[in-house]
């Protein structure tokens, strides 16, 4: 992958030299301009299928980008539309000439409408709302025109901030109704007495009013460049779902969330008018290490070491994190409203704070005096700085590791909701369970294909091993479970089909490109470069993986995969790679039969596709009733519906789940994981899917005269 993106780089660097990007070259033009022009070349130099730009793109740019900034259409009037359609098929020509007169136009009438919409939402939702009248609202924004003046679109605010309103009226009603039920008559003190319909009503607006000035609040926190991001962005969709722009800032939140770590306080805050409330802490971070703070309380300054304090009140919350995050060992001042109102100043020092959640963790699954291992992976993480440090493949080699040594008899592998990550990661871990050959096949642009392989013929684990897939599982996560199943080394339970991604994007910063630059940082562009092939010739791309026990789950009706994205690229296939199927099982064929004849009569598989069924039907409801007691009616009948469902999370599969013994250690000193684990293996013993994965695990007989103990991969 280094050797592309270097190939890639080159060819810009030389090409964009030849074409004069100097500073000399747009000293009259913006930044706007300059990124525009930039991101359009890589796009049309770098991008796997370059789409042409013309007027049929023109037009999509058009209606993408008003549909992105006023999805709900109560912003722009009719007349803005038609104003705006000058340049229906005028965007071709103005992206190649960086002309951004029609963001310029769209971004000035949108800041004029959105005052507009902060008088009429105050207006609204100043008179009583009727709900005893039989209104409907469609929510089907999609089909629905533009309002066709002020009255119009006063109008379409009623309605909507009506329904907003209605599930806490409805929520305060029952509150109403309960309180009456158990409310002592004689009691004759005022703060017994249950609130009134009309005090409900009141309460109601009064909480949706406040929801929509916080939201405000946000959006006038927004500048000129956020919003040109999202035109940029819209212009850079229209060549593949997966290619996008990173303005700085976001770059460095990517980076963050692939590496699963950051350096800072390790705190997730949240803008309040009152200051940054802390939202959550992150264990072993320095807040939750020093504990004098906790959720709810307020940070309303912040100094540097020997540097005075800066009010952050009403500031930006983007910019109020720059201040507070920082370098390793560095210190930081908070002035601190706490919870119960009293003012504190909290001194920390900063560190690298690492994001639980995104790594890798297993447990020990008991049955029948028997022990199984599962290794849950989130990601296919990495630090792209320095892939020695923490990644997917070495954490995920350790933990194989550690369950053989808690002699484990079988693993489950769960990619569940696992969107991908590094390409490099998958060989490496793909290599794990096999003794050597090739892992997945990539095709650049017009060249030829490379095969990926995996050279060390030591194998760590070659006992039975089951992956577990649904429809969220993408990318990075169908090469690994197109590998194992190519290579019938793995049984594959999930979804009829995974995700779908079968591309490979590059990340390149264009500070890169630009030989100078007067302007700034001008951030990144994630770029689609190739496409992936499994190894029997195969594209994973919109087809996914097809499991080889299929099992539906609450996904399965939903239309959420690369095939219902916009713009995706289209399947293929090519040559398949050379490659002998693993021969250490003597009973694939009949596992996969058994374990596909129980899940097919299985009372909780059928509870869930049920489940799935009436999820797409609530989806696809597009017209609801406004009058209370019509609503009330129907959230009866969706109640009863959805409480017959709870049954599903209330299944026990009898299977016992504990940590290795590593983590018990650690539970001394770290509470607050053992409390996450204990939660984790409280869902896994619910769970229908990891139930069957250890079955297949006891039906898959291994040949161990063939392979026996080979030695330890890693």
């Amino acid at each position: 992958m280094k050797r592309n993106l270097a190939y890639i780089l080159g060819v810009m660097l030389i090409s964009v030299a030849s074409c004069g990007f100097t500073n000399k070259s747009f000293e009259n033009d913006d930044k706007d301009k300059l990124l525009l022009d930039l991101i359009t070349y890589v796009l049309q130099k770098g991008h796997y299928e370059p789409k042409d730009i013309n007027d049929d793109f023109s037009v999509n740019v058009f209606n993408d980008f008003i549909d992105v900034i006023d999805p709900t259409k109560r912003y722009f009037l009719d007349e803005d539309i038609k104003e705006f359609e000058q340049y229906k098929f005028q965007l071709d020509d103005q992206i190649k000439s960086t002309d951004i007169s029609f963001f310029n136009l769209v971004y000035e009438r949108l800041i004029k409408r959105m005052g507009e919409a902060k008088v009429i939402y105050k207006e609204v939702l100043e008179t009583p709302f009727d709900y005893g009248a039989n209104e409907n609202i469609n929510i089907d924004y999609e089909k629905m025109s533009f309002a066709a003046d002020r009255e119009n679109l006063k109008e379409r605010w009623r309605l909507q901030l009506k329904y907003a309103t209605l599930g806490t009226y409805d929520s305060k009603m029952r509150q109403i109704q309960k309180a009456g039920e158990f409310n002592d008559e004689d009691s004759g003190k005022a703060e017994d007495k249950p609130m009134t319909a009309d005090e409900a009503e009141v309460s109601s607006r009064a909480s949706t009013k406040k929801t929509l000035d916080e939201f405000f609040d946000f959006v006038d926190d927004l500048e000129r460049k956020d919003w040109f991001v999202q035109y940029i962005n819209t212009i850079v969709d229209e060549f593949d779902p997966h290619t996008f722009y990173f303005a700085p800032k976001d770059k460095e939140r990517f980076d963050m969330s692939m590496s699963g770590k950051f350096e800072g306080i390790g705190a997730r805050l949240q803008k309040k008018p009152e200051g940054a409330k802390i939202d959550d802490i992150i264990s072993g971070g320095p807040v939750w290490r020093d504990g004098q703070l906790e959720v709810g309380d307020l940070i309303l300054k912040v100094g540097q070491e020997g540097e005075e304090p800066i009010n952050i009140v009403g500031m930006r919350l983007d910019d109020a994190i720059e201040l507070i995050k920082g370098p390793k060992g560095t210190k930081v001042n908070l002035t601190v409203r706490k919870i119960d109102g009293s003012m504190e100043t909290v001194a920390l020092t900063r560190d690298v704070v690492e994001l639980e959640e995104s790594f890798a963790k297993s447990a020990n699954i008991i049955k029948d005096d028997k022990k199984y291992g599962l290794i849950d992976l989130p990601k296919f993480y990495v630090d792209f700085d320095d892939y020695t440090e923490r990644n997917a493949a070495t954490d995920v080699a350790k933990e194989v590791d550690r369950l053989k040594q808690e002699g484990v008899e079988g693993l489950i592998l769960d990619l569940r909701d696992n969107g991908g990550g590094s390409l490099k990661t998958v060989v490496e871990m793909a290599g794990l369970f096999i003794k050597d050959g090739p892992i997945v096949q990539v095709r650049s642009s017009g060249k030829g294909k490379d095969v990926y392989d995996d050279k060390d013929e030591r194998i760590q684990w070659d006992g039975p091993l089951v992956i577990l897939v649904n429809e969220l599982s993408a990318s990075a996560s169908e090469i690994l479970a197109a590998a194992m199943q190519d290579y019938k080394r793995a049984i594959v339970i999930g979804s009829k089909q995974t995700f779908g991604k079968g591309t490979v994007q590059n990340v390149i910063p264009l500070d890169n490109i630009v030989r100078s630059n007067e302007h700034g940082e001008l951030g990144a562009i994630k770029l689609t470069t190739q496409k992936f092939y499994r190894i029997n010739g195969g594209s994973t791309q919109l087809e996914g993986v097809k499991s080889d026990v299929v099992v539906p789950d609450k996904y399965s009706y939903i239309d959420l995969g690369e095939r219902d994205q916009s713009n995706p690229l289209g399947w293929d296939k090519i040559s398949p790679a050379d490659y002998k199927p693993w021969d250490g099982y003597i009973d694939y064929e009949q596992t996969v039969s058994n374990s596909s004849k129980r899940m097919a009569n299985n009372a909780q598989i059928k509870l869930i596709e049920e489940n799935a069924k009436w999820l797409k039907s609530e989806q696809d409801e597009t017209e609801i009733s406004l009058n209370y007691e019509a609503y009330r009616k129907e959230e009866q009948k969706h109640k009863l519906k959805s409480d017959y469902f709870k049954t599903i999370a209330e299944y026990d599969s009898k299977l016992s789940f504990e940590s290795l013994k590593y983590e018990e250690e650690l539970f001394t000193k770290d509470s607050v994981l053992r409390e996450k684990r204990d939660r984790w293996h409280k869902n896994l013993a619910k769970d229908v899917y990891v139930e069957e994965a250890v079955n297949v695990l006891q039906d898959l007989k291994t040949n161990n005269i063939k392979h026996g103990k080979l030695a330890v991969k890693g």
